[in-house]
């Protein structure tokens, strides 16, 4: 680190503002290229998304969102209020303009382009996070257990089609019988007839934790984080102003990593971001010393469109997806409803789920959780300088891949602020194919 300082006449600034998983690795890759980092966000550190989310480092999800076969699904699953995809009548006009981007991703040249570029993003990403953590001395809330996603009533035909499809996508994956599927996770329902094992992909036992040990490890580096809003930003001629609190701050560069909040500081810089919070929930059970073998990789439906992970002492339900803007109240009967899935994928759970022994909704013992996922209609993230701004830098919008993509997403804002040649073409991510 201390050569690369000395390269520089005098430590450029960089704020970076947004305290996720994204956010901190951007600071955590900038400061250890020798720039003195200041991270900004009006929460605590990994307060948003990076808290409760799946845990799963899914890099096989290669595949664009933006499904034409989603068409026919669609209505059914939205007249469902407790189906897998809600969307609320308030909303419905707001979020109009974003389906129609989204509905013309399904484009079979728009959706090769965009899975290309998903592809280069996802094909290293574990790889990127592991020195980091070995650094942080956080080797350990890694798992490179692989993950499934089970069948229940799928066709077979239909599930050899979908391994053939992964494979040809370059996704390490193996078809499974019900038989191979339960000598790997033996506490798997009955219900379970075929399954697809992706070797490569891994979780963390604690999502937040990973999080934290990355910026801890950003902090020993001489790092500073600050809890505070910040209410625009402006390039000026010699480097960035951000405002906070009415007081304004002077930077070499700026870093937004603002997830789903990111609209109203591009807007102010004069870009259009047509992203939309998809808000995902999860229920986390608590799990007894002695009831540890429940799982021991992530399990995801394909048919009931949710994830079960196992994290220290808990599991962690995971998935839905609702559209009902930022700042709508929880609706947590869509946290409860991935109890009654997961009864139909696991044959044992935690001893204590239900409070009295009542097998009722509202007696479920678990923590329920709502975060906003920045979901933009082609599936893929802003990672870029901002065309019109040269001293600002985009890395926002990462679907359900904010903690996949966060490794290798500091590294190209790291090379990127600093002139290098990105390591992967960064070309498909660039604000401008919005504007």
């Amino acid at each position: 680190m201390n050569s690369k300082v000395d390269t520089f006449s005098q430590t450029k600034n960089v704020a970076v503002i947004g305290a996720g998983i994204v956010g901190v690795n951007c600071a955590l890759a900038l400061q250890m290229q020798g720039y003195q980092v200041t991270l900004f966000d009006k929460e605590a550190i990994g307060a948003g998304c990076s808290k409760g989310n799946a845990g799963h480092f899914a890099t096989e999800q290669v595949f664009p969102l933006a499904e034409p076969s989603l068409l026919m699904q669609l209505p059914k699953m939205l007249l469902d209020p407790l189906g897998p995809v809600s969307l609320s009548p308030k909303h419905f006009i707001k979020v109009l303009p974003w389906f129609m981007q989204f509905f013309n991703n399904m484009r079979a040249e728009k959706r090769a382009n965009n899975s290309t570029a998903l592809k280069a993003l996802n094909k290293q990403a574990i790889e990127y996070y592991k020195p980091l953590l070995k650094s942080a001395n956080a080797q350990h809330l890694l798992v490179s257990n692989g993950s499934l996603l089970v069948f229940e009533k799928t066709a077979f035909k239909r599930v050899v089609a979908m391994s053939e499809h992964y494979q040809q996508a370059g996704v390490a994956v193996k078809l499974l019988n019900r038989k191979q599927t339960l000598s790997l996770e033996p506490n798997l329902n009955d219900n379970i007839n075929h399954a697809l094992f992706f070797t490569d992909v891994g979780h963390t036992t604690d999502p937040l934790a990973l999080c934290m040990a990355l910026a801890d490890f950003a902090k020993s580096l001489g790092m500073d984080f600050k809890q505070l809003p910040i209410d625009n930003i402006e390039q000026v001629e010699s480097g960035v102003v951000i405002n906070k609190r009415n007081e304004n701050h002077f930077f070499d560069h700026c870093v937004v990593a603002t997830g789903a909040y990111s609209k109203k500081l591009l807007k102010g810089l004069g870009y259009h971001l047509p992203i939309e919070a998809e808000r995902g929930y999860s229920l986390s059970l608590s799990v007894a010393n002695n009831e540890q073998a429940l799982l021991s990789r992530p399990v995801a439906s394909a048919e009931r469109k949710f994830i079960i992970t196992p994290m220290e002492n808990m599991l962690r339900l995971s998935g839905t997806v609702e559209y009902a803007g930022l700042h709508t109240k929880a609706n947590n009967k869509r946290a409860d409803m991935l109890l009654k899935n997961a009864e139909f994928v696991l044959n044992k759970l935690p001893e204590q789920t239900y409070s009295m022994g009542e097998s009722c909704a509202n007696k479920i013992n678990g923590e329920r959780w709502m975060g906003c996922r920045p979901s933009l209609p082609d599936s893929l993230p802003v990672i870029c300088q901002a065309p019109q701004h040269k001293n600002i830098f985009f890395a926002l919008g990462h679907q359900h891949l904010g903690l996949t993509q966060g490794a290798i997403t500091g590294k190209l804002i790291g090379q990127l602020v600093s002139g290098q040649e990105t390591d992967i073409d960064v070309t498909p991510f660039c604000i401008s194919r919005f504007n």
